[in-house]
């Protein structure tokens, strides 16, 4: 069997990752060289967070991630297996807490997960105080009255794991064309028994109420701070979360922003995120910028993800701030329907 696919953000690899393990022949197309760095799929925390994002989200959303967050370990073992590269994955909780004067944030944040979760859920949501956060958090020891331990939640290195799938992608003879921007698969691939379309915002055209959604992430280095998870500080302007990464790298982000701009990052953006990160601790006043970087992450009015067949065209899309959360459950469906 054989598959076009259009699009080599994260969906597409994983896609022709997948069907390649199979023994299908894959050809993948992109618009861009595989070592693009201002994609959706490389500008994220990579944060597997599905409680938390039950907050906003729905219930939609909230059973993709469920699904995936049992794929992922599997996944990653067997996509050691086919690359040699170890992915940084952790799923040791996440950390929500709040200062004082943003105590109703915090409050809200928690009944909305108590209202939302099913009730099999609800108990990975649990209220810690502050001698326990200075336990689970040493960085965070007196500085925090009250907090969230979100049970279950992770995250992964999204750049070694783009690295590690195209690599394995090489080693299974994925025909992968760079620079090579679709505007019809049925053209380009006319031999292809399925058509997979994973292009993101590039398939606007074929996609009506596809949208933009800006989103701006900074990477630190710093030395004098640790964290063992995930911390986000609520607050009512701009939400904070703080990624820990290996060699004392942290990712930064909240912000989101309906804009079609792709340029770097703001100046606003960045005083608003490095305020907040100061906030949540002083030592984080000394780390070093080492990259900064805007992506433009499609999304539907709904906000959901979604995955459809459109005139002989396998649509995986929307994918919006979810894609590591995601991203595993979609593809794991659309590949078990076109193989069956």
């Amino acid at each position: 069997m054989k598959a076009a696919i259009a699009g080599a953000g994260l969906a597409g690899r994983l896609v022709a990752w997948r069907l390649a393990r199979r023994g299908w022949q894959v050809s993948l197309f992109d618009a861009a060289l595989r070592s693009e760095k201002r994609s959706a799929s490389a500008v994220a925390a990579a944060m597997l967070s599905p409680l938390a994002e039950r907050a906003t989200g729905d219930e939609v959303v909230f059973q993709l991630g469920q699904t995936s967050m049992a794929l992922w370990p599997r996944w990653l073992d067997e996509l050691h297996h086919d690359s040699a590269c170890a992915v940084y994955y952790r799923r040791d909780g996440a950390l929500v807490v709040a200062h004082a004067a943003d105590a109703g944030s915090l409050a809200r944040f928690e009944q909305a997960l108590q209202h939302k979760l099913p009730a099999s859920h609800r108990t990975q949501v649990q209220t810690i105080r502050g001698p326990a956060i200075g336990e689970m958090e040493p960085l965070l020891a007196g500085r925090f009255e009250r907090g969230l331990f979100l049970e279950g939640e992770g995250q992964l290195a999204n750049d070694e794991l783009l690295q590690a799938l195209a690599i394995a992608l090489d080693r299974l003879k994925v025909d992968w064309h760079e620079i090579d921007k679709v505007r019809s698969l049925k053209e380009r691939a006319p031999g292809a028994d399925v058509l997979i379309d994973t292009r993101g915002i590039g398939a606007r055209a074929d996609w009506p109420g596809l949208r933009c959604v800006r989103g701006e992430i900074i990477t630190l280095e710093c030395p004098g701070a640790q964290l063992r998870r995930p911390v986000r500080l609520m607050h009512p302007r701009y939400p904070l979360y703080v990624v820990p990464r290996p060699n004392h790298r942290f990712v930064v982000g909240a912000t989101e922003l309906e804009s079609e701009d792709s340029g770097p990052i703001t100046l606003r953006s960045l005083l608003e995120l490095g305020s907040a990160l100061h906030s949540l601790h002083p030592a984080f006043g000394e780390a070093r910028v080492v990259h900064t970087a805007a992506a433009l992450r499609p999304a539907l009015d709904d906000n959901r993800p979604a995955l459809r067949e459109h005139d002989g065209v396998w649509q995986l899309n929307g994918l919006y701030r979810h894609g590591y959360l995601c991203a595993p459950a979609l593809v794991d469906s659309l590949v078990h329907t076109v193989c069956r």
